[in-house]
């Protein structure tokens, strides 16, 4: 973007900056007024015309936008709401504070509250929320004439024109999905019901989650798909680009929680130092006190440390590779859930291939740890002792245990938690690596004791 989209000198006057602004496309807007405290960026919205504005509160990109449109006059942002598009009025009513929200739908056309009042009632990142009402259906006896007619008379009232939805005209009833490049190429005068393709529509539930309806849209290439109730009746449709922004929005808060944060729900730039604290600090609590029980590990083994110093030089090297494999088994399951590759009911195929896998990784690491060693000892690098094979060998021994645990439990996991109802994202690689610290140290000592009984322990 051009060096003048942004200024850090005081604004100018509301009326010459909406003036400037309007030579811009309403994305470009959007990303200026991002970089604006709300009051900044309120005031020259009010003298923009309204067509400007309802552009640019549909952009789902717009920070604060529930903050921004209560910063208007009232008829103006009443206005706004009520000809932008439905599905994202909605967005913007979710996050307004309750007794603002209900004032200003008191003041929408009666045509735009009820219609926006229907996406409220439906539990967010639902196919229901994420719907637009604004779909182009025909009844069943039209011909494909008068239905391009009447897609040139609403198509600038519609999300999209690209699927038209037949339907019984006295039930209401979906009956098929007709493309517009079929609608165009087909004889005027044909039925339209002779224009679609002959097969069920592809359809989705209110309550379906938003991840289902994307794996849905990408199985079968559709631009939008139908939301329908138990009459098989179209409540609204979910377009591709609505799917976008919510795979979006779905992956940033996988990835947060993935890393051991709460997921924040506003850029990080806009997050506050309060929130922020409050954010991160949960977590790290968790897992600081999970820490604590590998303090109580080496308390257990202590006389075991006393006796061989030795072992402690590798504390680190044990830990780090077990937390790493679980980690990396965690976060290829999490996704692997998340698309829908394996189901809840793999999880026992799953262990049978992550326990080899990571016993295998085991071993391929412990051969580099014996290596290791022996290349020091051999060397003169450092002197292991007279029992140096020994360790050695408990060295690689633990790290094929460990190594094979971590993969095993990382892979669980997000089963686990799946299956007692909870995100797998929330089995973020801090936890898993926290938790494979502790029993690492547990099969480390373990496995010294077993080799090293007799001579150093």
């Amino acid at each position: 973007m051009q060096d003048d989209l942004t200024l850090d000198a005081p604004l100018p006057d509301p009326v010459q900056e909406a003036t400037r602004l309007l030579k811009f496309r309403p994305a470009d807007i959007v990303e200026i007024l991002n970089d604006r405290d709300v009051d900044d960026a309120a005031a020259p919205l009010r003298h923009m015309p309204v067509d400007t504005l309802i552009e640019i509160f549909d952009q789902p990109e717009l920070f604060f936008a529930e903050e921004l449109i209560l910063k208007l006059p009232e008829d103006l942002a009443a206005s706004i709401l009520s000809r932008m598009s439905f599905d994202r009025a909605t967005d913007i009513f979710h996050e307004m504070p309750e007794a603002d929200a209900t004032r200003m739908l008191r003041r929408l056309d009666p045509e735009a509250r009820s219609a926006i009042e229907q996406l409220l009632a439906y539990p967010p990142n639902t196919a229901g929320a994420l719907m637009t009402t604004e779909f182009v259906s025909v009844p069943s006896d039209w011909t494909a004439a008068q239905t391009l007619d009447y897609i040139r008379k609403v198509e600038r009232t519609r999300e999209t024109i690209y699927a038209i939805y037949v339907c019984d005209p006295h039930k209401r009833t979906l009956l098929r999905a007709v493309s517009l490049r079929r609608l165009i190429t087909a004889d005027p005068s044909a039925n339209i019901l002779t224009v679609a393709r002959d097969a069920t529509p592809i359809t989705a539930p209110p309550t379906m989650d938003r991840e289902d309806v994307a794996r849905l849209i990408t199985k079968h290439d559709l631009l939008a798909i139908p939301v329908v109730n138990r009459a098989y009746q179209v409540l609204g449709i979910v377009t591709v680009d609505d799917i976008i922004d919510a795979i979006i929005a779905e992956g940033t808060e996988d990835v947060q929680k993935f890393g051991g944060v709460t997921a924040f729900e506003t850029p990080y730039m806009q997050v506050g130092f309060g929130e922020m604290l409050y954010k991160r600090a949960g977590w790290l609590g968790i897992l600081f006190l999970g820490e604590m029980l590998t303090a109580s590990a080496m308390q257990h083994f202590a006389d075991e440390l006393a006796k061989a110093v030795v072992l402690t030089l590798f504390i680190p090297l044990i830990m780090s590779s077990g937390g790493n494999s679980g980690s990396q088994a965690t976060s290829l399951l999490i996704r692997a859930l998340a698309l829908g590759d394996v189901k809840l009911r793999d999880w026992w195929r799953i262990a049978l291939r992550e326990l080899p896998t990571g016993l295998t990784l085991g071993a391929f690491l412990g051969v580099i740890g014996v290596a290791r060693i022996t290349i020091w000892q051999v060397f003169g690098l450092y002197d292991y002792g007279e029992h140096w094979i020994l360790i050695a060998v408990t060295v690689g021994a633990a790290l094929i245990g460990i190594v094979g645990f971590g993969s095993l439990i990382g892979s669980m996991l997000p089963f686990i938690l799946k299956g007692i109802g909870f995100d797998p994202a929330s089995a973020s690689a801090p936890f898993v690596a926290t938790f494979v610290d502790v029993t690492g140290l547990v099969i480390y000592f373990s496995v010294a004791l077993f080799f090293l009984r007799g001579t150093l322990l």
